[in-house]
């Protein structure tokens, strides 16, 4: 295999790449959300995602917060999508977290106006305080580890050394 095919094949596919991305996302901070919830951290429930598509006295039970998980795993997949397609080449975590607030204030602020979502001053401060900070982290995840797949100057060197 030539030099040229080699460096071509070792490429990450975008889409392949934000999904796994957009899984691992929901996944772990899905999980966090979770735990906040059920540590009485936030009074959001986890299935807030789903809030258009299930009753509300469905999504308090143990079967609509595991749906609730699954929605915010598809959100996350969907999110990593955008991110990676749109702005993976933004270095550092700040994109990541600046991402990260914009959907906090999409689902939030924007939410509570088309009554997807509680407004947050409707909200007591530790749940608007959780689900932020929450965002900002999953946003970070999301940004960093795009940012760290895409623009690595360390795995670039180690590939024009070996050609």
């Amino acid at each position: 295999m030539s030099n040229s095919n080699k460096q071509k094949s070792e490429h990450t596919n975008p889409w392949f790449f934000a999904m796994e991305l957009g899984f691992f996302a929901g996944l772990i901070w899905g999980g966090a959300r979770w735990l906040m919830y059920v540590l009485h951290f936030t009074k959001v429930i986890p299935g807030f995602l789903a809030e258009p598509f299930f009753k509300h006295e469905f999504l308090v039970t143990a079967a609509g917060q595991l749906m609730g998980y699954l929605f915010f795993i598809a959100f996350s997949v969907i999110a990593s999508l955008l991110y990676v397609l749109l702005f993976r080449k933004l270095k550092g975590p700040w994109p990541g977290m600046v991402y990260g607030v914009l959907w906090w204030s999409a689902v939030f602020l924007a939410g509570s106006w088309l009554f997807l979502q509680q407004p947050p001053f409707r909200l007591p401060w530790n749940s608007v305080t959780s689900e932020f900070c929450l965002f900002l982290l999953w946003g970070l995840f999301i940004g960093y580890t795009a940012a760290n797949e895409y623009t690595d100057e360390r795995k670039r060197e180690q590939q024009t050394n070996l050609a």
